[in-house]
């Protein structure tokens, strides 16, 4: 039976900077009980998923639009987790949830792509998690908004396109302060940032390759990763 920390499995699903070491940082900020639900959203190919069965007990509910529930449920079989994880393919902005469904949500590196809209959080994501639960995020982000245009550094691997998702700080904790179904309890810059972007440029991922480049001249110290919790009114 595989396991998802050995390093070659890590470097096979990898989607991005090192997701279960965010999410190792950001789960100390809530506290998960086997008792749960927790939807694990924008998933990627499972690898928060198989860490949130396996280190927390909870059932998983692991929804992402880019890779195949069945490609994901194989992995979790194969992994021995397939029992406590349900892989789900689907649309962030249309879930098929029951309302009040989730104790605690958690996504890891996603939700910059669909969750910059001020509506989405109260329209499309809050009424589905139980009121009290708590909504965690971890986000790949900017030390200060970049307002001269893309640095030097960035633009030897992104575009102002490619980066147009990512922001400080500062402005998420604006956007969601404007929520009136959860209240913010914390909004903080990570600690993983290097160890979390060195095991993903080491890897051998087209993107991760694409992104040596930037990060070697010193892209790195405009970025960050921001942890964001909320709690459903």
């Amino acid at each position: 039976m595989k396991t998802y920390l050995e390093q070659q499995y890590l470097n096979e699903n990898m989607m991005g900077p090192n997701a279960i070491t965010l999410l190792k940082e950001l789960s100390c900020q809530i506290p998960l009980e086997p008792s749960m639900r927790v939807l694990d959203l924008g998933c990627g190919r499972g690898l928060t998923s198989a860490y949130l069965a396996d280190t927390f007990g909870v059932q998983v509910f692991a929804l992402d639009l880019w890779i195949p529930a069945t490609e994901n449920y194989l992995r979790f079989r194969e992994l021995g987790l397939d029992s406590r994880i349900i892989p789900l393919h689907g649309d962030a902005g249309n879930m098929p949830f029951a309302e009040e469904y989730f104790d605690a949500v958690v996504s890891v590196d996603s939700y910059h792509y669909f969750g910059r809209d001020e509506k989405y959080m109260d329209s499309c994501l809050a009424p589905l998690v139980k009121h009290g639960g708590l909504i965690a995020l971890a986000l790949p982000g900017l030390k200060k908004e970049l307002t001269d245009g893309l640095p030097p550094e960035m633009a030897l691997s992104w575009t102002e396109e490619d980066i147009e998702t990512i922001h400080s700080a500062g402005w998420w904790a604006e956007l969601l302060s404007k929520s009136r179904e959860v209240e913010l309890l914390s909004v903080r810059e990570m600690d993983s940032f290097d160890e979390c972007w060195a095991d993903w440029l080491a890897c051998d991922n087209p993107y991760a390759v694409g992104d040596r480049r930037a990060m070697e001249a010193g892209a790195g110290k405009y970025m960050n990763f921001i942890s964001a919790v909320c709690r459903r009114k």
